[in-house]
């Protein structure tokens, strides 16, 4: 039995539901990413948070995952990990990386670059307390990027923590797990157009802390 081939070629979207115009933009990049991020909210959008993280070796080796946003604010984007991992070793090595959100339903897209630096350990430990206990209990039960045996290994890593921790509140933050945050230096918004004739709008840092906007071809 022969199965058609899909051509990729004929995969096409004309996007239209919206534009981006400066007379319409935020005059930063936080207020700009905070109004799409509540269209993205309002939109019911499936884990609106979700970004990938592109990191980079010493070497220059690209790396990108998909993590979780858990915090935004002037000083820059928030996530949380296991410092040994993958991109926990690329970033000591290499302490520059780039975020993307995409966002289809909208047909919006943001990418960030910037400087990635540790949040402290007060920040750190406060969100982690703040999250379920199977996630806390989580942290400790993987030793994340590294290779295992099987899935059991996870599982019997877990219930033994389970019953360790079962009488006890508080399960304290693993030395190997914190908060990352990436300060901008560059913000991209991207609004779909039709005839591929998209919107970009690109927020630059100045060295004086101010930002310039510019419109970029698509």
């Amino acid at each position: 039995m022969n199965e058609q081939k899909l051509n990729l070629k004929d995969l096409r979207q004309d996007y239209r539901s919206a534009f981006l115009l400066e007379e319409d933009i935020e005059k930063t990049p936080l207020k700009q990413f905070e109004k799409w991020f509540k269209d993205a909210l309002k939109a019911e959008i499936l884990e609106p948070n979700a970004m990938t993280l592109a990191t980079a070796s010493k070497e220059g080796i690209p790396s990108a995952r998909i993590v979780l946003l858990k915090d935004y604010d002037e000083d820059g984007f928030t996530f949380f990990t296991n410092y040994s991992s993958n991109k926990g070793q690329q970033l000591a090595e290499n302490p520059f990386a780039a975020l993307v959100f995409f966002w289809g339903d909208l047909e919006r897209q943001i990418r960030i670059e910037g400087v990635i630096e540790k949040i402290s350990i007060h920040e750190s430990t406060s969100y982690y307390h703040s999250r379920p206990k199977g996630s806390q209990l989580g942290a400790w039960a993987s030793p994340q990027s590294s290779i295992i045996p099987n899935r059991e290994f996870l599982e019997l890593n877990l219930k033994k923590l389970e019953e360790q921790y079962k009488d006890k509140e508080v399960v304290p933050k693993p030395d190997f797990w914190g908060g990352y945050r990436l300060i901008p230096n560059l913000i991209e918004f991207w609004q779909g157009r039709s005839n591929r004739l998209h919107d970009r709008i690109i927020y630059k840092r100045q060295k004086d802390e101010s930002w310039t906007i510019e419109r970029l071809a698509p």
